[in-house]
C-alpha cells in the first residue's frame, strides 16, 4: 500500500500533467471499484456519504467526527490519493477552518475542499481569510496536502460570473492549489474562468451540469473534472427503477447488472 505522502506527491503531479478525471465513491466498495477499473486519483462525496446515511446533504448534518471517519476509512482502502468534500469545514471561523484541515490530514487524505458558503454566500474578505487559514494548516503538513477553494455562486442560484472570478482570483491570492466553480455550465464561462486564473481548475461534469465532454474540457484547459454525487445518483436512480417495477408491475426489472462473480472476485482480489 502506498504511503500518505507517495499518495499526495502522485496527487500533486496530477494536477501538473493534463486533464484527468476525479471521480467521487462514497464507501470504501465503490472507492475500491474504481481504482480497479482505472481511475488515478478519486474524491469523496458529502451528499452521497449523507445519503447513505438516511440524511440530507448539507453543512453540518453529518459531524466532522462522522464525515473524518467515513472519508479516513475509504483513503485507508485503496492506493489512489483521496480528496475529502469537506463541505464549508464544519464552521464559519478560519480557525476551525485550519482545524478541519489538519484533522483531514490526520485521516490519511491527500487533499480537502473549502466552500465559501456556510448558510449562506461569507464576504469575500471572510471567505479569504478561511482559504488562507486553510492552506495554512496545509503547508504545515510534511506532505503536499491539496487545498481546493470552491466559490458556490452558482450552486446558490448567484450566477454571477464576475464575482465568482473575482472570488477565484482572491483564492489564488490566499494560496489555494486548486480552484473549482461548481455549477458552470457553459463553454464560454469555463473558459472565462481558466483564463482568468493561474491555477488548476476543476469543473464537475454531469448530464444536468453540462453537456461538455472530457475532451471539450482539456481543450478549454481544464485540469481536474469532477462529478460530485452523480455516481452515488445513478445507482440509486437504478435501484428505484427496479424496486418500483417489482412493486407496481410485479416485474423483474434489473437494467443493466454488474455479475456477482465479478464483484466477488473484485474483492476477494481474485
Amino acid at each position: 500500500m502506498a504511503s500518505q505522502a507517495e499518495k499526495a506527491e502522485t496527487f500533486h503531479k496530477l494536477h501538473q500533467s493534463g486533464t484527468f478525471v476525479i471521480p467521487n465513491p462514497w464507501d470504501i466498495g465503490s472507492a475500491r471499484m474504481l481504482e480497479a477499473w482505472g481511475f488515478k486519483a478519486l474524491a469523496t462525496t458529502s451528499a452521497g456519504f449523507a445519503f447513505t446515511l438516511g440524511k440530507p446533504d448539507g453543512d453540518n448534518v453529518v459531524s466532522r467526527e462522522q464525515t473524518l471517519a467515513n472519508f479516513g476509512a475509504l483513503a485507508a482502502a485503496t492506493d489512489l490519493p483521496v480528496s475529502a468534500d469537506l463541505q464549508g469545514c464544519f464552521g464559519r471561523d478560519p480557525k476551525v477552518v485550519a482545524e478541519t484541515i489538519r484533522l483531514a490530514g490526520d485521516a490519511g487524505l491527500c487533499g480537502g475542499s473549502v466552500e465559501d458558503a456556510v448558510g449562506d454566500i461569507l464576504d469575500l474578505g471572510v471567505a479569504k481569510e478561511r482559504v488562507a487559514a486553510a492552506v495554512e494548516a496545509a503547508r504545515a503538513m510534511k506532505f503536499p496536502f491539496t487545498v481546493t477553494a470552491r466559490a458556490e455562486n452558482f450552486l446558490w442560484g448567484r450566477k454571477d460570473l464576475a464575482d465568482t472570478i473575482a472570488r477565484l482570483q482572491a483564492f489564488q491570492e490566499a494560496g489555494a492549489d486548486v480552484l473549482f466553480a461548481p455549477g458552470l455550465a457553459s463553454e464560454a464561462d469555463i473558459a472565462s474562468v481558466v483564463k482568468s486564473v493561474d491555477r488548476p481548475v476543476n469543473v464537475l461534469i454531469g448530464p444536468s451540469t453540462n453537456p461538455l465532454t472530457v475532451a471539450d474540457m482539456a481543450r478549454l484547459g481544464v485540469r481536474r473534472l469532477s462529478v460530485g454525487s452523480g455516481l452515488y445518483l445513478a445507482a440509486m436512480g437504478g435501484f428505484q427503477h427496479a424496486a418500483k417495477a417489482l412493486l407496481e408491475k410485479g416485474t423483474v426489472e434489473y437494467g443493466a447488472v454488474m455479475p456477482y462473480a465479478q464483484l466477488q472476485g473484485l474483492f476477494s482480489g481474485k
